[in-house]
């Protein structure tokens, strides 16, 4: 297995959303349509099986399926990163082992959910990932979402793991990127993984973004990522403000639903998610609806219509 070359690790990577039938079962046609699309819109890469993507919500042979056709549809164009999201350490092993036999070029290993591991617990399940596969890995670092934060003292303690590469910072706090940068250099490629935040990361060292809202709107994604490395902060901002009232839908517990909701009013996906997510309705539909398609009436850049 080749590993990515460390510019791989740039750019806009969508966290893609895994796309279900009406009877909830997953539709990999679906999915493959949709990936094809982001990539079709210049997308730098795919995060298949991330939170967007419903990792928990799968059975592993529907993983494995999703994985296998995220890396399909691909076919070399962009590197395919997976989640690896499970209960147990060795679980998780089996799926980092599971995603390279798959073909998948790198990927991106959470804490083990529902527990709130000790220091010595959290290095131990992210060595034993790194140590059972030859792919490259990015830790995620998720502490409001997650319960745990992959400090600077975990990092320093895996540092010495030749695969384990890159971080994926959504702390809301930026004040991460200066502190792991002073503390390990050029060690790390660093994602900005929140993405209401996700401008100031780039400016603080970021290699790239790793995104929700890109799934609804890859072409003003990718059109902020281009203009912030052209050095041309004022249409950087300019997309970004205008971007904003949908990217602060990345940091509430709707997430998921709020962006599936906007890929359909987009034309690019479905809004169902499984149990125990349940799509939005109400009040806080209509403020989605609404907030995504007044976006969409005044986007800077793209002429698809909603």
């Amino acid at each position: 297995m080749k590993l990515m070359q460390r510019a791989a690790w740039r750019g806009v990577h969508p966290a893609a959303t895994t796309q279900f039938a009406p009877d909830l079962t997953v539709d990999l046609a679906e999915t493959g349509r949709v990936l094809d699309n982001l990539v079709n819109d210049g997308v730098h890469g795919l995060i298949s099986l991330g939170t967007c993507g419903e990792n928990n919500s799968l059975e592993p042979d529907e993983k494995r399926a999703v994985l296998k056709t995220a890396v399909e549809v691909s076919a070399g164009r962009v590197p395919v990163i997976s989640g690896v999201s499970e209960m147990t350490t060795a679980r998780a092993v089996r799926f980092a082992q599971d995603a390279e036999a798959l073909g998948a070029d790198g990927l991106m290993v959470l804490p083990a959910m529902v527990y709130v591991p000790t220091l010595d617990e959290l290095v131990a399940h992210f060595t034993a990932v790194a140590k059972a596969t030859r792919l490259p890995i990015m830790i995620y670092n998720n502490p409001t979402a997650y319960r745990v934060s992959v400090g600077i003292d975990a990092l320093e303690r895996l540092a010495d793991l030749p695969n384990i590469v890159a971080v994926k910072e959504s702390a809301p706090d930026t004040r991460r990127f200066t502190d792991l940068i002073n503390a390990f250099g050029d060690r790390f490629v660093l994602m900005a993984g929140l993405d209401d935040v996700a401008l100031e990361g780039l400016m603080l060292g970021a290699e790239g973004w790793i995104s929700g809202l890109t799934s609804a709107f890859p072409q003003e994604s990718v059109a902020l990522y281009d203009a912030f490395i052209a050095g041309d902060m004022a249409r950087a901002l300019e997309i970004y403000r205008w971007f904003m009232p949908l990217l602060h839908l990345d940091a509430e517990h709707d997430l998921v639903q709020s962006i599936k909701l906007s890929e359909q009013i987009m034309g690019r996906g479905s809004e169902r998610v499984r149990p125990p997510r349940l799509p939005l309705t109400g009040a806080r539909r209509a403020e989605v609806e609404a907030m995504v398609r007044a976006a969409a009436a005044a986007r800077p850049v793209g002429a698809r219509s909603a």
